[in-house]
């Protein structure tokens, strides 16, 4: 993340070709009457878990120092901002059960198998997974009650706009693909 908030990020890109992977939201029962903050706070942990998990398997996994740094960084911000997600979940809703979410779409939730470099793999579908997140904070921008949410979204929005910039810059210098 704090490599991601350094680099500037480019304008809209296309979008990334999706790994296979499983679309939780499209598999869940809905929400019924649940505040949509709640349901935010709740898609967004469950993707951000996803984030980490795949990072840490990076961190396993990649011979590239930049990409395990990037994998650090996505565990520890990831991490900070389950943990405030949670905070305001309990604060907010502290009798209401947890959600499936919004059920919008999250991206890629698992780096796919196959020959191609891991380093490539991982970052098509982080970029993947990342522009689901985008995707879910700029809806949250538009409907969630609260400032906090709202402040929170935009952080993510920036920096995981920065992410994928860097992700598509390496993507073209290290394996000359443009996703």
């Amino acid at each position: 993340l704090v490599l991601g908030m350094l680099m500037s990020a480019c304008g809209a890109a296309p979008a990334a070709t999706p790994m296979s992977s499983m679309d939780h939201a499209q598999h869940m029962p809905s929400s019924g009457d649940a505040p949509y903050d709640a349901l935010f706070i709740d898609g967004m942990e469950l993707h951000h878990q996803g984030a980490v998990t795949m990072a840490e398997q990076a961190l396993e996994s990649a011979q590239r120092p930049e990409i395990r740094q990037l994998a650090e960084e996505i565990i520890n911000s990831q991490q900070g901002e389950i943990e405030q997600m949670r905070a305001w979940r309990s604060s907010w809703y502290p009798e209401l059960t947890p959600t499936d979410g919004t059920g919008m779409a999250m991206g890629s939730m698992a780096i796919a198998d196959g020959t191609t470099p891991f380093e490539q793999r991982f970052m098509e579908a982080m970029i993947d997974h990342h522009e689901g997140a985008v995707a879910m904070a700029r809806d949250a921008l538009q409907k969630a009650e609260h400032q906090e949410l709202k402040a929170f979204a935009q952080t993510v929005i920036t920096a995981q706009e920065a992410e994928i910039a860097q992700m598509r810059q390496w993507l073209k210098e290290w394996y000359n693909v443009e996703p």
